[in-house]
């Protein structure tokens, strides 16, 4: 408690900046959540418990559901911003797609550019893990990987579908980021959807941009279905800052370098191009993405995988 810690190191601290709910939501990621009494906290535990299986050697659970599997929704084809700049709420998608826009999110607080929860789709439980535009761009950093990582372990580890939502221009940079060993947590987030052996199915909706795209359960690390709305940019970076690297000896000529940051934008900000090479299985209309990921679970559930016995992995802790 705080007269420890002011005995030994000398900090004065109160006991709810020590270990309080807003520091272990907000700041640690030792709790999911917090909740103002016990009569939400009991009632949300029970949301929770049931979109889970009873142990890992039980399915998901397969609940009644009331919702059209095909819903289309219109509105979603105008979700995206025209400016590529411009922020969207990723949470508008996710409730769209769910069952009765039912959704139950999990460390809400903590890591706000990566979201993860549970939705279900047609009466069954599906983990979502999707990037959030509205905060740091949707960049990964060292939290969110961690909280992500951990995410995929845990249905990976029950069985649970894993519904992947990508819009990421990279990981962020900067010192701070390096020195805590960005590439390392990174590669957990990596890792874990490498290792996950449960249904994956992935939506690139904006950006996905070099090694954040590869983490982001990409064709890459066995993921079922990957689709893209036409909206999707699959590439190693940005159009201006790619061509600012590989025409480095035109940047005095600005209008070249505007021609050359053209043709870069016309050949890999669309998804064609991932498509061609088979890393894209299809480019579908955002109005049908409930339909279309609805049908490419349903066609998953009897899948059967398992990795090759090893005595244990080498995950980068």
């Amino acid at each position: 408690g705080p007269d420890v810690v002011k005995t030994v190191t000398n900090e004065v601290v109160t006991a709810e900046e020590l270990g309080g709910a807003s520091t272990h939501t907000k700041k640690s990621s030792v709790a999911d959540g917090a909740f103002e009494n016990d009569v939400e906290a009991l009632s949300e535990v029970r949301r929770l418990v049931d979109f889970l299986p009873l142990n890992n050697r039980d399915k998901a659970p397969v609940r009644p559901f009331f919702d059209d599997p095909a819903r289309v929704d219109d509105s979603l084809d105008t979700l995206i911003p025209d400016n590529p700049n411009s922020p969207y709420d990723m949470k508008e998608l996710i409730t769209k797609l769910g069952d009765e826009g039912d959704f139950f999110e999990i460390q809400e607080d903590y890591a706000k550019n990566i979201i993860t929860g549970y939705i279900r789709l047609e009466g069954q439980t599906v983990g979502v893990v999707a990037n959030q535009p509205m905060v740091l761009a949707g960049c990964l950093d060292i939290d969110s990987s961690r909280k992500a990582a951990r995410f995929v372990r845990f249905c990976d580890a029950f069985e649970i579908p894993i519904l992947t939502l990508v819009d990421v221009p990279g990981f962020l940079p900067g010192t701070s980021q390096e020195y805590g060993g960005v590439i390392k947590h990174g590669a957990k987030l990596l890792f874990a959807y490498g290792e996950a052996t449960v249904p994956k199915v992935t939506l690139i909706t904006r950006k996905a941009y070099g090694g954040a795209y590869d983490v982001m359960a990409s064709k890459h690390l066995r993921g079922d279905f990957n689709y893209a709305w036409p909206t999707a940019e699959i590439a190693v970076m940005g159009a201006k800052g790619a061509t600012e690297i590989l025409y480095r000896s035109e940047l005095d000529d600005a209008e070249k370098i505007a021609q050359r940051t053209q043709d870069y934008e016309d050949r890999f900000a669309n998804p064609f191009v991932a498509a061609e090479r088979g890393f894209i299985d299809e480019v579908i209309q955002p109005r049908s993405s409930r339909r279309r990921i609805s049908r490419a679970f349903a066609s998953l559930r009897g899948k059967k995988l398992q990795n090759p016995w090893k005595k244990h992995d080498n995950i980068p802790l």
